[in-house]
C-alpha cells in the first residue's frame, strides 16, 4: 500500500513527483480527502472559503476548432452561429455591475472574422464605463488571434493589456498531453503553445488560472502528467492565482460517453491538491457538479466556490443547468463548517460575510 507514504508525504508539505502521484489513484477516497483536506488547512489556515461575483458571457458560439467534447460552438456559417454586439456586451456588463460582479469573465469560439481590434475596442469600452476586471479569453483564443492578426501571441496580448485585459482564464488546457489533445481537439493549440502564451501572461505583468477537464479519453497518468506542467510552469512563474479541475461533460457532443462519477471527481479534486503544492486556491466546480458535491469538495483540498456565474452557456449546452447565486454560495459555505468571503479575481478578500 504505497499511496499510505504518499498520502503522508503530501499532507506534510511533501512534493510528490510522477510516479508517486499515479499511486494516489488507488488509494481510498476518504484517506485522499483527508490528505488533500489536511494540505488546505496548511495554505488556508483561516476558516474562511471564498467566491467572486461574476459573469460569464460567450461573445460568440463560431468557432472553427470543432472540439470533440464541445457542444456549444457552432462551425462558421451555421444558423446557430452568433456573435453579441459591443452593445449587447455592454448591456450585460451594466447587469452585472448592478448585481456585484467584480469580474467579467469573456471566453467563445475561435472566430474566423472577428479581428484583434473587435476586442481591443471592446476591452476600452468596458473599461470607460465600468470598473470591472477584465478576466478573459484563454489561450487558444489568443493563439488564435496569433494566427489571424498574424502578430505574436506575446504582441497580442500587449495590445490586449493596453485596451484593459488584466487577467486570462485558464480555459483550452483540457489535458495538456499532445497525444490526447490529437484525439479531442486536433485544431486547436498545442500543450507546448498553452504553455508559452501562460509564461507571456507572467512576463507582461498578469495572472491567469489553470483548469483541467477530465474524464474523456485521458489515463490517470495523463492527468498527472497535466498536473505536473502546470506545477513546473507555476515553479517558474507563479503566474497562476487559482486551479479548476472539471470532468468532461458528453451530452450533446461528438466524443459522447459517460460523464464522470462524482467519486472520480472528488479523487481528482484531492489529487490536484496534493500534487499542486505551490499553487495556492483549488476551485470546486459546482457548475458541473452541483451544491452537495461542491460542498463536499470544501473537504477535499478545494477552498474555493469559483464564481456565481450570472451567466453560463458552454456548460448548460452539453445538459448540466446548476444555478446558484451569492446567497445559496454563502449558505453552502456555512454548512460545510466555514465563514464564506466574498474576493476579488486575485483572492485579495473583499468582504467576510456574516
Amino acid at each position: 500500500m504505497s499511496w499510505k507514504r504518499e498520502l503522508e508525504q503530501a499532507a506534510s508539505g511533501g512534493r510528490l513527483e510522477r510516479d508517486q502521484a499515479v499511486a494516489l489513484f488507488a488509494a481510498p477516497l476518504a484517506a485522499l480527502g483527508a490528505a488533500a483536506d489536511a494540505l488546505c488547512r496548511r495554505l488556508h489556515p483561516e476558516a474562511l472559503r471564498t467566491f467572486v461575483i461574476d459573469r460569464n458571457i460567450n461573445y460568440s458560439n463560431v468557432c472553427v476548432s470543432g472540439c470533440r467534447f464541445c457542444a456549444f460552438f457552432r462551425p462558421p456559417g451555421h444558423g446557430d452561429g452568433y456573435v453579441l454586439s459591443h452593445e449587447e456586451i455592454l448591456s450585460k456588463v451594466e447587469e452585472a455591475v448592478a448585481l456585484g460582479a467584480t469580474e467579467i469573465l469573456m471566453q467563445g469560439g475561435l472566430h474566423p472574422d472577428l479581428p484583434l481590434s473587435w476586442f481591443e475596442d471592446l476591452f476600452r469600452s468596458i473599461k470607460e464605463r465600468f470598473s470591472v476586471t477584465i478576466h478573459s479569453l484563454s489561450a487558444p483564443e489568443i493563439v488564435h488571434l496569433s494566427r489571424v492578426s498574424g502578430l505574436p501571441t506575446r504582441q497580442v496580448l500587449a495590445r490586449l493589456r493596453k485596451a484593459g485585459l488584466d487577467s486570462l482564464p485558464g480555459g483550452g488546457a483540457e489535458i495538456l498531453c499532445d497525444e490526447v489533445r490529437r484525439q479531442i481537439s486536433p485544431r486547436k493549440c498545442t500543450t507546448e503553445e498553452w504553455l508559452a502564451v501562460m509564461r507571456e501572461v507572467h512576463e507582461l505583468g498578469m495572472r491567469a488560472t489553470a483548469t483541467m477537464m477530465f474524464g474523456h479519453v485521458e489515463s490517470p497518468a495523463q492527468r498527472v502528467e497535466h498536473l505536473l506542467r502546470v506545477r513546473e510552469l507555476q515553479e517558474q512563474t507563479g503566474v497562476f492565482t487559482a486551479f479548476i479541475p472539471w470532468p468532461f461533460q458528453p451530452a450533446n457532443t461528438a466524443l459522447g460517453g459517460e460523464a464522470a462519477s462524482a467519486h472520480d471527481y472528488l479523487r481528482t479534486l484531492a489529487i490536484s491538491r496534493l500534487v499542486l503544492d505551490n499553487v495556492a486556491n483549488l476551485q470546486a466546480s459546482w457548475v458541473t457538479q452541483g451544491a452537495e458535491i461542491a460542498q463536499l469538495a470544501l473537504a477535499f483540498g478545494a477552498n474555493d466556490l469559483g464564481s456565481t456565474m450570472i451567466e453560463e452557456n458552454v456548460v448548460r449546452a452539453a445538459g448540466v443547468t446548476f444555478r446558484m447565486s451569492a446567497d445559496e454560495l454563502a449558505s453552502l459555505v456555512r454548512r460545510a463548517g466555514f465563514s464564506p468571503a466574498r474576493r476579488d479575481t486575485y483572492y485579495n478578500l473583499l468582504e467576510i460575510l456574516s
